[in-house]
């Protein structure tokens, strides 16, 4: 669990008022806003041996947890909840369990932003924004989801979002005083974007920028096709925003798109962070047949490619040449793809 000794690392760190972001950390640099390393200050009071028993175990019961949380926000199910969460854990199991290996917090993040979705089904709005917030804190891609809520009617869980992440940047100045607080996240952004270049060509980043810089090396078109690339799957999100009309429980099929986007936007997107799309991938499991086309088929391969390269499976020398290809993240913009389609044939 090397990620998780970061975490509580960092927490020991905050606790201490001491520098968070240190370029002798190497790889293992500490990556996340500065109210993260606040969160992780209790961890860090137990012996880390025993803080990551506690932490796997809590991340194997949010793991079950997100899978009932996905079934919960579905807009109608057309299949036995079972069958869901069998045919889903399926698809995402080996996500799952790089996630657990590593002893990080992608599942913790999915299961805030999906219970922020049963609140906004259930008119909780406040709390639906607050929890969006906390996702930040979790992991800054969170920030996705405030321009969405700026595109709903009701403007509740919107200023609840920035309320609590006014709240989010404000919370080192506790400890660091304002001028350290400063510093420290100035700090965050140049760790942040500093260290995207080198990840581009790991074979473990399924990312945008990371699948045309194996396809094409770093020439300019790179970038060029990268940012086009990027805007056209965001465009593609607002037209189903757009598109919402008279539907119900619109937000689970939006709030999956974004969820399915995120490693693919973020230059920093690991494989395993594609298990924040369990709840995407239930949605398309439980409305396989609503998908039109040739796209019906193609979806379901794409997932099972997906689900099913695994290097003790294929071979670590067929792994590695899938993993270059970047052959996992054409599958989940099939499976993108396949998601767009079900707002046009009314489906979610």
């Amino acid at each position: 669990m090397p990620d998780f000794d970061v975490y509580w690392t960092a927490g020991a760190r905050a606790h201490a008022a001491a520098p968070l972001y240190r370029a002798e950390d190497g790889h293992y640099v500490f990556k996340y806003l500065p109210a993260f390393a606040f969160a992780a200050i209790p961890l860090s009071f137990m012996p880390l041996t025993a803080a990551k028993a506690i932490w796997f175990a809590a991340s194997a019961v949010l793991m079950i947890v997100l899978l009932g949380l996905s079934v919960q926000i579905l807009p109608s199910v057309h299949r036995p909840p079972p069958l869901l969460v069998v045919l889903t854990f399926a698809a995402m199991a080996k996500f799952y369990a790089h996630e657990l290996v590593l002893g990080q917090v992608n599942l913790l993040f999915a299961v805030v932003v999906v219970l922020a979705i049963v609140c906004l089904q259930s008119g909780r709005r406040i709390a639906a924004g607050i929890l969006l917030a906390l996702a930040v804190v979790v992991k800054p891609y969170g920030i996705v989801f405030l321009p969405w809520l700026l595109s709903r009617r009701d403007r509740y869980p919107f200023a609840a979002m920035s309320l609590g992440l006014l709240a989010v940047l404000l919370v080192p100045a506790a400890v660091y005083g304002w001028h350290g607080n400063l510093l420290l996240h100035l700090d965050w952004w140049h760790t942040v974007t500093g260290s995207t270049v080198p990840n581009l060509l790991n074979q473990d980043n399924v990312s945008i920028a990371g699948m045309f810089e194996k396809w094409f090396g770093t020439a300019g078109q790179t970038r060029v096709l990268t940012a086009a690339t990027s805007t056209v799957l965001l465009g593609l999100v607002a037209v189903v925003v757009a598109a919402r009309g008279a539907l119900q429980r619109t937000d689970a099929l939006e709030a999956s798109l974004l969820l399915m986007l995120i490693p693919l936007l973020s230059p920093q997107g690991w494989d395993y962070v594609l298990l924040i799309s369990t709840p995407a991938v239930m949605l398309l499991f439980d409305n396989l047949s609503s998908v039109p086309g040739g796209l019906r088929p193609a979806s379901a391969l794409a997932a099972a490619i997906a689900a099913l390269s695994i290097y003790d499976l294929i071979g670590r020398t067929a792994y590695a040449e899938f993993m270059a290809l970047s052959a996992i993240t054409v599958c989940v913009l099939v499976e993108f793809a396949a998601l767009v389609s079900l707002r046009f044939t009314r489906a979610a």
